[in-house]
């Protein structure tokens, strides 16, 4: 393990095993909420905090995290207003922050320079303050998923019976959209603004699919996030690519092998269920034609 004699990488797998938890988490409530491409939206909105924290001389990043967790709580807050056409909240936040960062990005022509690193991840050169950042976010969002486990478990598949149920159903829903916006904002400096969503959205696709119960999901995808994390890292310091579109190919090999060995043990099982009938057919036929004979 040569590469964990460097400090970066050993900062590298920290930040990327953080993130790889609370986004493969997040991921599971975002898939079963049937609002998946929040976190496309909430990375796309970032950039626009991006281009103004240049543009205003402060940390772009900061700049990122606030105008995320903004984007956030502006889509819950159109959700309500949208309750039929829900996905309209996200098409309205995703083109004011996709053109506010344009043109931001047009009265700050030094920002295309560096802005590659923003789009597509850098975590080798993530530093102690980002890492810090990333833990507390993490704190956060552990002390949410525990403490707001039930009510969010009967928010996810009912939300008018939780709200029935006397759940304080409009304020933990905007907590969540919060915590939604801080992990995306958190994880741009894994994967970058364009790949957040695979970090959020592919792990938990695959352990809904194979999953056998709510609980084995969040550990299933938890399991399945660090796997793609680790290995993109690792794969990405072998073959000297880009980390951030590293561990997204990872796992969508992850994602597209779990659901073709899903599929041939299916086959499997089914051919071998034909063959148990088709075994008892002749025993059940024979006994038949004993039984007319009698008659």
């Amino acid at each position: 393990m040569e590469m964990l004699h460097y400090d970066f990488m050993q900062r590298a797998f920290c930040a990327g095993g953080i993130i790889a938890l609370l986004a493969s988490t997040l991921g599971v409530y975002l898939m079963l909420r049937r609002q998946a491409l929040m976190a496309d939206m909430l990375s796309h909105v970032s950039l626009a905090g991006v281009a103004g924290g240049v543009y205003l001389h402060i940390d772009p990043t900061l700049g990122g995290f606030v105008v995320a967790v903004v984007g956030a709580v502006a889509v819950e807050y159109l959700r309500r207003s949208y309750k039929t056409y829900s996905e309209v909240s996200v098409a309205i936040i995703m083109v004011g922050g996709l053109s506010s960062a344009v043109i931001l990005m047009s009265l700050n022509k030094s920002l295309n320079k560096s802005f590659s690193s923003y789009l597509f991840g850098s975590v080798v050169a993530v530093n102690r303050t980002e890492l810090l950042v990333m833990a507390f976010v993490a704190l956060i969002g552990g002390l949410f998923f525990y403490l707001l486990r039930r009510p969010l478990y009967q928010m996810t598949f009912d939300e008018e019976t939780a709200k029935t149920n006397g759940l304080p159903v409009k304020w933990i829903s905007l907590g969540f959209s919060v915590l939604t916006g801080m992990i995306v904002a958190a994880a741009m400096p894994i994967v970058g603004v364009l790949l957040v969503s695979a970090l959020i959205v592919l792990p938990a696709a695959l352990a809904i699919r194979i999953a056998p119960s709510f609980s084995a999901a969040l550990f299933i995808s938890m399991g399945i996030g660090l796997t793609g994390v680790f290995s993109g890292l690792s794969a990405s310091y072998a073959f000297s690519t880009p980390p951030g579109g590293t561990i997204a190919f990872v796992l969508l090999i992850i994602l597209v092998a779990g659901i073709g060995v899903r599929k041939a043990l299916f086959e499997i099982s089914k051919r071998t269920r034909s063959k148990e009938k088709e075994k008892e057919l002749p025993i059940h036929g024979h006994m038949a034609v004993k039984e007319m004979s009698r008659h």
